[in-house]
């Protein structure tokens, strides 16, 4: 069965814990992409902000995305997947957590991200489908 490490996207982008929201939207926008990991100053990842983050926790109250930093939303524990995990244990851990990116880790250091696209194009399609309906549910 195929790993994590062989799906993901390699190299992904961090967002700094203290940079602004605007310089990650910023980078966001360079980038292509509607998710970024926050990462720490101490190397660990402090969560994964997004596009929606940006705009129903900052600019839906109000709050200034000059003065707000990234790392004020990050929330709990980031849901993650081991590089060496297969399949399987993504698409738990997607359905589980509803999900639709995991930040990829080999030890402490973020080393990729998988998204629902990276896992629609490596596994067969009921599989893929498994997914989409854990996803789409509430």
């Amino acid at each position: 069965m195929v790993t994590a490490r062989e799906i993901m996207t390699a190299d992904a982008e961090c967002v700094g814990e203290h940079e602004s929201v605007v310089d990650a939207a910023r980078k966001m926008a360079g980038l292509g992409v509607g998710a970024l990991p926050i990462c720490g100053s101490d190397e660990r990842l402090k969560g994964v902000l997004t596009d929606r983050d940006i705009v129903v926790k900052v600019l839906g109250q109000g709050k200034d995305p000059m003065r707000t930093e990234a790392g004020e939303l990050a929330q709990g524990k980031p849901v993650t997947i081991g590089a060496g995990d297969d399949a399987a244990e993504i698409l738990r851990t997607m359905s589980a957590n509803k999900v639709r990116r995991l930040p990829v880790i080999d030890g402490h250091i973020l080393v990729g991200m998988v998204a629902q696209a990276d896992v629609a194009r490596a596994l067969p399609d009921p599989q893929v489908g498994h997914l989409l309906e854990a996803l789409s549910t509430d």
